[in-house]
């Protein structure tokens, strides 16, 4: 199967591995993605889109298991705060679906926020721009393909 996410990732020539898996559309979490991918959650990568007040849209890539620290963000995008875009925007800002949303190949060339547990992996999945498909790749390789940029933005959840 390939998306505009693996596309992409084959005209950089970047080495990744796809996973499918079955949706649950009432359980879109990463926590169960993970379980389904069979990898922890820590180690499968969730993609939020995100508004500063000054620099507009972003997006934010943060291990499965925690949540966004919305102040973190803004203080490492240059704002003086962020807010979660509505659901209801995510679709027309980046192209894809709650689920399937992945700074690989986005609408638009967003401003890509990962946070910095990224690196403590050797592989990562990331969705692949739908729902039920995972890509598996090396950090490196997906923070060169985002042009993403490295913060302590995620905490464990309350």
């Amino acid at each position: 199967m390939k998306t505009n996410a693996v596309r992409l990732l084959d005209t950089l020539g970047i080495a990744y591995t796809l996973r499918e898996y079955e949706v649950n559309p009432d359980d879109l979490s990463a926590e169960s993605v993970a379980q389904k991918v069979g990898l922890p959650p820590e180690q499968v990568f969730k993609t939020l889109v995100v508004r500063g007040d000054r620099t507009g849209v972003c997006l934010a890539v943060i291990p499965g298991n925690t949540q966004l620290d919305l102040k973190a963000l803004a203080k490492l995008a240059g704002d003086r705060n962020a807010q979660p875009v509505p659901l209801k925007e995510v679709q027309s800002l980046t192209g894809y679906v709650r689920g399937g949303v992945t700074a690989l190949a986005c609408k638009k060339d967003y401003p890509v926020y990962v946070d910095e547990l990224i690196e403590v992996f050797d592989v990562i999945a990331i969705s692949a721009g739908m729902r039920g498909l995972q890509v598996l790749l090396a950090p490196a390789d997906y923070l060169q393909a985002v042009k993403g940029a490295i913060g302590a933005i995620s905490q464990s959840k309350a």
